[in-house]
């Protein structure tokens, strides 16, 4: 078991604005394309070019950038024709039993599974460009070497498989428009082999080093930062933070889900994990957090009329990424 000091988070109620919608990704100070750097086995790494990456997010870009929830189903609906491919196989028949896939829930009403969340400062969205569409995602700044290190999903990162983000951003704290500790750019990103060479969800996790801001200042010297544990048991307690904007959310705030973790049954070759919650499409790659704000997790996905985001387990592999980026 690897853990690091614990840093405490916060949570409470708050207020609400501006939907996010789907648009395609404009062109103007559109960044070039990152460039796949793999320095080691254990990492998938790309260095970002950030130049015109603040000035990119207009308010109507970041309104209109879609939940990148999406791409994180795309890869579930890969892995489980894969199985389902698997099992026709050992039988020697077709068995379709794939479960309608998304990253996290679309509830019709309101539900208590969810809670608002006062801003917390090293919490915040992430936005990013990838395959000619813009996406907003959930980050988490976490404790490291360089005091400037993002945790988030690794499908707002890379494709799993396919291109890396560009135009990426991290706004820490944001409420309702507002961002009191502006932009901050990427200037490198990693995620683990097995997310970037193959989609698997059980490794859905990244984390991106950001640029000093313009006064030299590091990210979690400005905002503070979450401790991070790998290795450790299963079926903890958590509570989950993220920006979730797909109905009936808006992305405008930060809110909170908070339960015991299960494995999930639906696919138990993830070997991932659940806990009950009904935040949607933008919360992906939010920070799940122990009763001490120590972060084990991040958002990944859930399946449609179960109210259950999962994350990844967070073992050697993921370990292995973020101590690489932590050290960069």
């Amino acid at each position: 078991m690897t853990r690091t000091r614990s840093f405490a988070a916060s949570l409470l109620t708050f207020s609400a604005a501006a939907m996010l919608a789907l648009v395609g990704a404009g062109t103007a100070h559109a960044a070039p394309p990152a460039s796949d750097d793999q320095t080691t086995p254990a990492v998938a790494s790309a260095t970002v070019d950030s130049t015109g990456a603040a000035e990119y997010w207009t308010a109507d870009r970041m309104r209109a950038a879609v939940p990148g929830d999406v791409l994180a189903g795309n890869a579930i609906e890969r892995r489980t024709s894969l199985n389902a491919v698997d099992a026709a196989k050992e039988k020697d028949k077709v068995k379709d039993k794939k479960p309608k896939v998304k990253a996290t829930k679309v509830v019709s009403g309101k539900s208590k599974l969810a809670l608002r969340a006062t801003p917390v400062d090293h919490i915040g969205k992430v936005f990013f460009t990838m395959g000619g569409f813009n996406y907003v995602c959930s980050g988490n700044a976490v404790t490291s070497e360089n005091g400037s290190t993002v945790a988030t999903a690794g499908h707002c990162l890379n494709e799993g498989p396919g291109a890396y983000a560009t135009n990426f951003i991290f706004v820490p704290g944001y409420d309702n428009g507002k961002e009191p500790y502006g932009r901050w750019t990427a200037r490198d990103l990693h995620t683990t082999p097995q997310w970037k060479t193959s989609g698997d969800i059980a490794f859905d996790t990244g984390f991106a080093v950001m640029n000093p801001n313009e006064d030299g200042e590091t990210l979690t010297d400005v905002v503070g930062s979450s401790d991070v544990v790998f290795g450790i048991d299963r079926g903890l307690e958590y509570t989950s933070y993220g920006y979730p904007a797909s109905t009936p959310y808006n992305g405008a705030q930060l809110w909170s889900c908070a339960g015991t973790a299960t494995n999930d049954m639906t696919n138990p070759k993830f070997e991932t994990q659940g806990i009950p919650c009904t935040m949607t499409g933008g919360s992906s790659g939010g920070p799940w957090l122990l009763d001490d704000g120590v972060q084990n997790s991040i958002n990944s996905y859930g399946y449609n009329g179960a109210e259950v985001m999962f994350g990844p387990y967070w073992g050697t592999e993921i370990e292995n990424v973020y101590n690489f980026a932590q050290a960069a």
